[in-house]
């Protein structure tokens, strides 16, 4: 680390100039210029789904107070576990939209009482030997600390993310993904969904004035960029790193089809995580790969604009993704808004972004009767393992549900 660095005055990564970054766009936007034509804005629409997914969380408040919903449904139910999975931030980020939109005290107070799980389960190092901090307790506990100034909750944040930066290794850059970072099986493996947990040490710097957090931040963003971004704006959903020496080694599939294919729901981690990056630190190049990375992404879906799993299949019989669909929404949100106005792709990734949510409400809802716990079926966990398949996770609940509330007011995130 550099010790001279103030907060006020942190160094911007050095390397994303390159070529395959920050050069012309190789791939134009053909499979979205028919979204001009779409129609504007549906309120009626937005109104509804909101309220389909806060009658959803009033059933299920009382099994997921004292517990979570677990990572994927099934049969459309969500078994209650404790707070030990990576996706457990997810359900309560959810209590905490509701608050935003109504306004409720048992939102909040639901979700208060959780944030108590979370300072016990970073207090104790329950399962936190990974990346996914920032999932948890960016929509969890930073959250509470934005909406409520609730000292617990920035101080189970904080612990958080001094946990996190933990997971740095120094001479290649990365935050590792997952294990024990002397696991060689592990180590020097970083991932596409690390640039969704960042956002938990750009608020650390902010609140604790220590630019290590945020220095940490910058270096991964520039390696994710640089390593696991390939040339045709697709992503690589690991990446590997030599620890001791920074070398590039090889990228690797984990729940995608290949290798060499793109695994839906990590090109969504792309779109969506590299604009956060712009949020937090405005390089324009971020939005230069991000537009490549959205462009790859939506001239791969099929007709109703929710995508399979991996974005090597673009019709047949393979399982679609809905989670993955509606992260990809927040993304395409995410990036318009950081575009300037006179941006001529702006619009589109804005069209695109209207066209996958109105597919997910008429054609991937759960029904308001019946027994599943989940807001949209049709999401994939992993599939080469089978889990999750054809069910409802509860990420994709929350993005759907993020979704809808960004369409619906000037929102700030919690990320």
């Amino acid at each position: 680390m550099n010790a001279v660095m103030t907060a006020d005055a942190f160094p911007a990564p050095t390397s994303l100039g390159v070529s395959h970054v920050d050069g012309v766009r190789k791939e134009p936007l053909q499979r979205v210029q028919e979204l001009r034509r779409l129609p504007g804005p549906d309120g009626a629409m937005l109104w509804d789904g909101i309220e389909f997914i806060l009658a959803k969380i009033d059933r299920n408040l009382p099994r997921f107070t004292h517990a979570f919903p677990a990572p994927s449904s099934i049969n459309g139910r969500y078994a209650t576990i404790p707070n030990n999975e990576w996706t457990n931030g997810f359900w309560t980020g959810m209590l905490w939209l509701a608050y935003e939109v109504t306004g409720e005290p048992r939102y909040r107070r639901a979700a208060e009482f959780q944030v108590g799980s979370f300072m016990h389960r970073a207090r104790n190092e329950i399962n936190v030997d990974h990346h996914d901090l920032g999932f948890l307790y960016s929509l969890s506990c930073v959250s509470a600390h934005k909406l409520c100034g609730c000292s617990a909750a920035q101080e189970a944040a904080l612990m958080a993310a001094r946990l996190l930066r933990r997971r740095y290794l120094e001479n290649a850059q990365i935050i590792q993904a997952w294990g024990d970072l002397k696991d060689p099986a592990q180590r020097g493996r970083m991932i596409i969904d690390c640039n969704m947990n960042l956002p938990l040490l750009y608020w650390a710097t902010r609140i604790t004035r220590e630019p290590e957090f945020a220095y940490i931040a910058d270096r991964h963003l520039e390696q994710a960029a640089l390593h696991l971004v390939r040339p045709d704006g697709s992503t690589y959903h690991t990446f590997y790193m030599d620890a001791e020496t920074g070398t590039p080694l090889y990228g690797r599939t984990h729940q995608g089809f290949s290798d060499g294919s793109c695994w839906a729901r990590g090109q969504a981690w792309a779109i969506y995580g590299f604009p956060l990056g712009h949020r937090h630190r405005a390089m324009p190049q971020l939005l230069r790969l991000s537009k490549r990375l959205a462009n790859y992404f939506l001239n791969r879906l099929p007709e109703d604009f929710v995508c399979y799993w991996d974005l090597h299949f673009t019709s047949g019989d393979e399982p679609r993704d809905s989670s993955a669909a509606a992260i990809a929404a927040c993304g395409l949100l995410e990036l318009a808004g950081r575009l300037p106005p006179i941006d001529p792709d702006r619009p589109l990734y804005e069209a695109a972004a209207w066209a996958i949510v109105r597919s997910l409400t008429g054609g991937y809802r759960t029904a308001y009767e019946g027994e599943e716990d989940g807001i949209l079926r049709r999401a994939v966990y992993h599939r080469p393992n089978g889990v999750g398949v054809d069910e409802s996770c509860i990420w994709g609940d929350y993005f759907y549900f993020e979704a809808l509330v960004r369409m619906t007011r000037s929102w700030t995130p919690y990320w």
